[in-house]
């Protein structure tokens, strides 16, 4: 069987309602279903492989078929101090494709949204052309942005 496309990007958050708010109410994304209240039980531990799982979620459209995932869990793990540094094994972002990096990077610094340098841009090899932004989520996961 093949993979079809990717259906959607699940992150951990620390505050779902504030997750809601920055990925929502500033970047825009629309509901694809709305948080759900907390749930728990042996068929989630298993599924999710973690024992005692209680956890609530919310799905975002991105683009016409993929959706980001939310899931606050009500308790993380103790070496839970941050988010996994940029260069580690496991690290991850997720990226937004955008048709004009310089407007979207202008109208999210205007709602507070801080990005780690200015617009970056490649003039050869491989990756030629792209215009790229790294930002970070209220729990600093890596975000981006891409023209």
């Amino acid at each position: 069987m093949d993979l079809k496309a990717v259906h959607h990007v699940g992150l951990v958050v620390r505050d779902l309602d504030r997750s809601i708010y920055f990925y929502h109410d500033l970047l825009g994304l629309p509901f694809a279903n709305e948080p759900t209240p907390w749930f728990e039980g042996p068929e989630l531990e298993k599924g999710v492989g973690v024992p005692g799982a209680k956890l609530r979620q919310v799905s975002l459209w991105v683009g016409p078929a993929s959706t980001m995932e939310m899931i606050e869990y009500a308790d993380r793990a103790d070496d839970d101090s941050g988010p996994i540094p940029n260069n580690s094994l496991g690290a991850a972002h997720v990226c937004f494709l955008v048709d004009d990096i310089e407007a979207k990077k202008a109208e999210l610094e205007g709602k507070g949204v801080e990005f780690y340098s200015d617009v970056n841009v490649v003039d050869e090899g491989p990756l030629a052309g792209w215009r790229w932004c790294y930002f970070s989520d209220p729990d600093g996961l890596a975000l981006e942005l891409v023209e």
